[in-house]
């Protein structure tokens, strides 16, 4: 039998990800929805997360696909409510109110899945097996997409908690740390931020690895490195770059497709969604929890480091 769950945000993310991924999964039944403004036809609507959750005792898991910004506060509910949660990239506007829902979930008895969609891309998993005992030499990442076409309108993306230009670099980083055999932290960070919003619109990285006796995975020395531009029009570049001992390798199309040496290994499409909720079935099925804030981390750091240069104003 489908298990139930309600989906909290019917936005863009929503229609164009979640609610496919939902009705193309027999173990899943969309119940029930949450939002201000929209609807799914055949799914029972409504308006706030109180209602749901005191109306609807039979759907025991709520997947929030809304901003970071509220967040908190409905998977807060959701979790003392004694329902699972799934938490839509990134988990929280802070890493204290993610630490804060994880205790929750565990205090609960409940699972809190924070979903990173990127790592479940195609080319994903190859990529880590592959490089797990290379030497690794450097690492590129280049994302750059625009703005106006993946969050058209949205302004909650420039405030306070909004992330700016890491909300899709977080997916970068998500890869990232999946697949280095080896730990990173950020060493340096130019952040260009528009003269009238608060969140950047571009970034540069620089990444360090500890020192390593004897490592042999390139952890001494390799060159890690990012950047990340919403001011992309045309075609969108989503690509990681690695060297290695044994040749390069690059995942492309955001991790859908893997290329090692000169051969395509893996050229994969749009599975993302689908792969997180049958993690989310996995999790369950185990009573886990899944809340690895490593990309979150690396953001943080980057916020706090970063040298802000002002660019020129950004509108929709």
């Amino acid at each position: 039998m489908a298990r139930k769950i309600a989906l909290v945000g019917i936005g863009k993310i929503a229609v164009d990800q979640h609610i496919p991924a939902l009705a193309a999964d027999p173990d899943w039944e969309l119940a029930a929805t949450v939002s201000r403004h929209a609807s799914v036809d055949g799914v029972q609507g409504f308006t706030d997360i109180d209602t749901l959750l005191a109306t609807r005792p039979d759907i025991d898991t709520v997947s929030l696909a809304i901003p970071p910004q509220p967040r908190f506060d409905y998977a807060h509910k959701a979790l003392s409510a004694g329902r699972h949660v799934m938490l839509e990239k990134p988990p929280g506007q802070t890493l204290a109110e993610c630490h804060a829902l994880e205790r929750l979930a565990q205090a609960q008895g409940v699972t809190l899945f924070a979903t990173w969609h990127s790592r479940y891309a195609d080319g994903v998993a190859g990529a880590k097996a592959w490089l797990a005992d290379r030497r690794i030499t450097r690492v590129a990442i280049t994302w750059k997409e625009d703005v106006r076409r993946w969050h058209p309108g949205q302004d909650w993306v420039w405030a306070p908690g909004g992330l700016g230009v890491f909300d899709p670099g977080i997916n970068a980083l998500s890869i990232l740390t999946e697949i280095l055999p080896f730990d990173v932290h950020l060493a340096a960070a130019t952040l260009d931020v528009p003269a009238n919003r608060q969140t950047p619109i571009a970034a540069d990285l620089t990444f360090a690895a500890p020192a390593m006796p004897d490592a042999a995975n390139g952890a001494n020395g390799a060159d890690v490195t990012a950047v990340f531009d919403w001011r992309q029009e045309g075609p969108q570049t989503w690509d990681i770059d690695v060297d290695t001992d044994a040749g390069p390798l690059r995942l492309s199309s955001g991790g859908a497709r893997l290329r090692i040496g000169g051969d395509l290994v893996v050229d994969g499409s749009d599975h993302e969604y689908p792969n997180l909720y049958a993690r989310m079935t996995d999790l369950l099925a185990r009573g886990a929890c899944d809340v690895d804030l490593a990309p979150m981390v690396h953001v943080c750091d980057a916020l706090a480091l970063g040298h802000r240069r002002s660019v020129d104003a950004f509108e929709f």
